[in-house]
């Protein structure tokens, strides 16, 4: 009877384990393979209403996560719109091609493929955004045509936080590839980005009121910003990334809007630039409605390869002449460091440092500046400087012709403040250790 009490304990043990553990929720997330819900791989029938529904399922779905899986294929998309709050985390796994029209009018939307009030989004994949963008790029004249078409850009985010993108690939945009708009707490990593050089407001990165942004291990080349920073955009870390071809990182452009927010806490390290018209590059407008603050921004260990303007402060930008001027900008610039910057300039003017007159730039610090100048002119790099704060770095080279002159353009105080720094000979300062 001892043994019999025994095995039946035993067995009365494991059936109640197994009944555990076949109860317990699963963390695997619900797949919702989109041609499974009727999207076809043909590259001609629109799926946005199918991708929709998919969503919608996916989003409302409880008692666990949710996968929309978009296998290999060509998928066509009018435009769709992924809204939230959801219920639940989910990953948008594309492994296809997804089709923009190649008619930008056949698009209803500003942005084509588009994520709002969303928390907890995953983007991953190896698959490619395709915005066919080669029929909208003659049309991108709305800086002389008021009746120009409305160009949707690739993929946008708003209100989208504690998210991230892994491994895309977005080619020729219409306009910008992604754009990003109070996005808080967001990741990008190993991300491709292409358009050719000669195609217009193709930016590659966008963002506008986001903040807590990390940027890593992604190539970017397009017609216009790798990585456009604009107003009210904080603590952002951008690293690893190669741009070119395109308009380099820029921050900017600001101060044309009464209700822009300040911009502060950039790290921009280890990145290469290749033949783009510019490196690093802050631009605000001469006449500018709003007065806001930009600091608090390191650049360091950045490769320049023929890059047409390396370093560029432009605080009298205006990209269609001629603009309105009515003052100075009111964009304060300050705590600006630079730290290892070197390679080749296509500019003779490496290195061009113009602030605002009635705001001047406060405590810039240029360190291990070198760069060689490579073009047409002949002659060494050179820098103008209009700057009221500079502290004199340490500046060294590894190339023995290489020198940056300091040219006071006119006798305004916020430039020659810049003289006392230096020695009087400052208009041919050797670059050497």
């Amino acid at each position: 009877m001892t043994c019999i009490a025994s095995t039946f304990k035993a067995l009365c043990f494991s059936f109640l384990f197994v009944a555990a553990v076949a109860s317990r929720p699963t963390n695997r997330p619900k797949v919702f393979n989109v041609q499974r819900y009727g999207a076809k791989a043909d590259g001609k029938t629109d799926n946005a209403k199918a991708f929709t529904s998919i969503w919608n399922s996916a989003c409302t779905r409880k008692g666990g996560n949710s996968k929309i899986y978009v296998p290999k294929g060509t998928f066509y998309l009018s435009g769709v719109e992924f809204v939230g709050p959801c219920a639940n985390q989910i990953e948008f796994v594309n492994d296809g091609t997804l089709l923009a029209p190649a008619n930008p009018r056949d698009i209803k939307q500003d942005i084509w493929i588009n994520f709002r009030y969303i928390n907890n989004l995953i983007i991953s994949g190896a698959g490619t955004l395709d915005g066919q963008g080669e029929e909208s790029w003659p049309l991108n004249d709305c800086h002389k045509n008021p009746n120009c078409p409305k160009l949707a850009m690739t993929m946008g985010f708003a209100f989208v936080n504690n998210s991230r993108i892994n491994g895309i690939t977005s080619i020729n945009s219409k306009m910008g590839h992604f754009n990003f708009f109070s996005v808080h707490h967001f990741n990008i990593t190993n991300v491709t980005i292409t358009a050719p050089g000669d195609s217009p407001n193709t930016d590659g990165l966008k963002f506008g009121f986001c903040s807590n942004i990390n940027i890593s291990n992604t190539h970017i080349g397009t017609g216009d910003d790798c990585i456009a920073i604009l107003s009210g955009t904080t603590n952002m870390d951008i690293s690893n990334v190669t741009c070119g071809p395109g308009h380099g990182i820029s921050v900017g452009s600001l101060g044309k809007n009464k209700e822009e927010k300040d911009v502060n806490g950039l790290t921009v390290r280890d990145i290469v630039f290749n033949g783009t018209s510019d490196g690093i590059r802050i631009k605000t407008w001469e006449s500018s409605a709003s007065k806001i603050l930009v600091s608090n921004f390191v650049y360091e260990n950045i490769q320049m390869i023929n890059v047409g303007n390396p370093i560029n402060i432009d605080q009298k930008y205006c990209p269609h002449p001629p603009c309105e001027k009515k003052g100075e900008s009111h964009v304060q610039i300050q705590d600006l460091k630079l730290k290892n910057i070197y390679g080749t300039s296509t500019n003779k003017v490496a290195v061009n440092l113009q602030c605002s007159k009635s705001f001047p730039c406060k405590k810039v610090e240029l360190i291990d500046i070198n760069l060689e100048h490579k073009g047409v002119e002949g002659g060494p790099s050179t820098a103008i400087v209009a700057i009221r704060d500079i502290i004199p770095p340490p500046l060294r080279t590894g190339f023995n012709d290489v020198y940056i002159a300091y040219e006071l353009m006119d006798t305004d105080l916020h430039q020659i403040n810049i003289a006392k720094a230096y020695p009087k000979n400052i208009a041919t300062l050797p670059l050497s250790s």
